[in-house]
């Protein structure tokens, strides 16, 4: 694949936050990009923890957005002496930045002194936008990003049929009702393909939708506090009991 991509647009709202006016979305909560990532996607997940002593820890996320998560799990990963020996992320986004963009949102959203460099080192690194899969690496290959741009219903089939195995899922697409195209039963089928038996999974929605296709296709979640004013969001990880609502 090589066709070239449609790229998001840099939009900000009056207070600062980064909008899609694609998807009529904002990238993160007006609370935070890091500290979001943090609540939802590292601590939904468990990590630190959950790749201690492990080989390779691989994360698989939907929606990469301006990387904030997969920046926020680099510096987890950086700052933890009992780290996995190797991070593999691996991220799917149908709209992705240019360079120059992201050099921009972050210098405006990101604060935190050990997550600027590493900024700055993915931006270096950014690849053409042409569809299909980018891998960079970065510390030595000790930490390998893999961007498959373009369309998540065709890539995650494809990364299934590779062989790729998830630990960790990070399910960041736009509002189900703003990006149904993410939410599909499809997609949530695909991901319980490549998610190992003990992989996880958090999210910052709970909509309803999301919580029947995840129980449809052999995931069990539970509904934990939300981050910067959501009431709740889902953590869970596949189903091996049948018995896959912990809470609704």
């Amino acid at each position: 694949m090589s066709d070239a991509l449609i790229s998001a647009s840099l939009v900000f709202r009056d207070d600062g936050t980064p909008y899609s006016p694609r998807h009529d979305d904002i990238y993160h909560s007006a609370a935070g990009a890091l500290a979001q990532a943090r609540h939802v996607f590292i601590d939904g997940n468990g990590l630190p923890g959950r790749w201690r002593g492990k080989a390779c820890f691989t994360v698989i996320e939907a929606g990469f957005g301006m990387g904030i998560n997969f920046l926020a799990t680099w510096a987890a990963w950086r700052n933890d002496a009992h780290r996995a020996t190797i991070l593999n992320f691996v991220s799917i986004e149908k709209h992705p930045f240019s360079a120059n963009d992201l050099r921009a949102a972050h210098a405006a959203i990101i604060d935190d002194d050990a997550v600027v460099p590493l900024a700055d080192l993915l931006a270096s690194a950014w690849p053409p936008l042409e569809a299909g899969m980018h891998r960079l690496a970065f510390d030595a290959g000790a930490v390998t990003l893999t961007l498959a741009l373009g369309d998540a219903a065709r890539l995650l089939p494809h990364l299934a049929d590779s062989g790729a195995a998830a630990d960790a899922i990070y399910l960041d697409g736009f509002a189900p009702a703003k990006n149904p195209d993410m939410w599909t039963p499809a997609i949530f089928t695909s991901l319980a393909r490549i998610a190992k038996e003990n992989a996880t999974f958090a999210t910052y929605t709970s909509a309803g939708d999301v919580k029947r296709a995840l129980v449809q296709s052999g995931f069990e979640y539970r509904k934990v506090a939300g981050f910067g004013g959501k009431r709740a969001m889902l953590v869970g990880k596949r189903s091996l009991s049948g018995n896959a609502v912990i809470d609704s």
